[in-house]
């Protein structure tokens, strides 16, 4: 039920639990403060976790996906660093031990079921409840009282958390998403062109408009 198919838009793709999802969001939001007309998100769900996911869904923190302690100690100097370069200030650096298939199957329900402005709203709820608070975006009650917020029915948001149907259609998501060629997030699409990572304001601007 989204009112973007009038509005210009930008294709993103992120999953809630990167923090660099977290950094190009607050880059986009800089960006667009230069800009005359909004800028429309035409958001796409990204597993980061698929490689240690199960066949129910849940994950098995127990599998290797290459990812060390150097790698995380690494990713973290480099959250900081944008942290300073783009002025956010941020509770975590790192969310290991977060599952976001939950916050994503609703915000998935919201966007398919909403309003833009209503979606968007809950969007940045949840992207601000991990990183700025600290919450569990993987905890139904943090999602209801998130939704409610945003002005959705939390009864709506536990309903779209027990579909099977619903989140066989985020998998799905997933999956088109890979098959799009998208191997990490944040990943900004427009007119066939493309910027993966938290890159600045100023690079979104030249995607976006060329120059």
């Amino acid at each position: 039920m989204s009112d973007a198919a009038s509005a210009e838009q930008i294709t993103v793709y992120s999953d809630y639990v990167c923090p660099f999802c977290y950094l190009g969001r607050e880059s986009l939001r800089q960006y667009q403060e230069s800009r005359e007309d909004e800028l429309e998100i035409d958001w796409h769900p990204f597993d980061l976790r698929s490689g240690k996911r199960n066949p129910d869904g849940t994950i098995d923190h127990d599998v290797d996906d290459g990812k060390d302690d150097d790698y995380y100690e690494q990713a973290k100097e480099n959250v900081r660093r944008l942290q300073e370069r783009y002025d956010v200030e941020m509770d975590l650096d790192i969310a290991t031990d977060v599952d976001s298939l939950p916050a994503q199957v609703a915000s998935y329900y919201v966007r398919e079921h909403y309003d833009y402005g209503t979606w968007l709203a809950f969007d940045v709820a949840i992207f601000d409840a991990l990183w700025t608070e600290g919450e569990d975006i993987g905890d139904e009650a943090v999602l209801v009282e998130l939704a409610a917020e945003a002005g959705v029915d939390g009864d709506e948001i536990r309903s779209a958390l027990d579909d099977d149907a619903l989140r066989g259609e985020v998998r799905e998501q997933f999956t088109e998403a890979k098959q799009q060629g998208i191997t990490g997030v944040p990943t900004f699409a427009y007119d066939g062109y493309g910027a993966r990572g938290a890159v600045p304001p100023e690079q979104l601007k030249r995607l976006v408009e060329g120059n």
